[in-house]
């Protein structure tokens, strides 16, 4: 597991970054946490769009149970009012424990879908939850293959 997270860090250092690729969140139903599941054109010979639109979904269920009002959400609001917050010093609320949990997710897909696919997957926390980002790198295959994949690549990072 260690020499597969070492080749996510290499291809981020050493693999030349051709673009970036945003998938918007989707407001359609409301301000919940949800991106839309439209497959973009620029991955198109990249990745299937069974595998891009199945880790969407996944995203969005985990996003859903993270916004969840039940019980247990109703007790931490509780214990956050009673101890005047000093609760969280010692607890994770629920929505942190499920942050982890997508956080574990794409770190996951990266090492077995995206990352040998030259795509990387960026923790939509880190960029305040308004897309999922999806860093597309140069494929050395591809690039060694023909002689104008490398400037036409090169251009539309531009």
């Amino acid at each position: 597991m260690a020499t597969e997270f070492h080749s996510l860090q290499e291809m981020r250092q050493s693999v030349p970054l051709v673009t970036k690729v945003f998938i918007q969140r989707d407001y359609s139903e409301g301000t919940l946490c949800r991106f839309q599941t439209k497959f973009p054109s620029e991955l198109e010979n990249r990745i299937e769009r069974t595998l891009l639109e199945e880790t969407v979904r996944t995203l969005n269920s985990f996003y859903v149970e993270a916004e969840k009002i039940g019980g247990p959400s109703y007790m931490e609001g509780c214990l956050a009012c009673v101890t005047a917050y000093v609760i969280f010093f010692c607890m994770e609320t629920r929505y942190e424990k499920v942050l982890k949990k997508i956080s574990g997710f794409i770190q996951e897909q990266n090492q077995k879908i995206y990352a040998p696919r030259g795509l990387l997957l960026t923790d939509p926390i880190e960029r305040g939850m308004r897309v999922l980002e999806i860093s597309v790198y140069e494929d050395r295959c591809l690039a060694g293959s023909s002689p104008s994949s490398p400037a036409s690549s090169g251009s539309s990072a531009r």
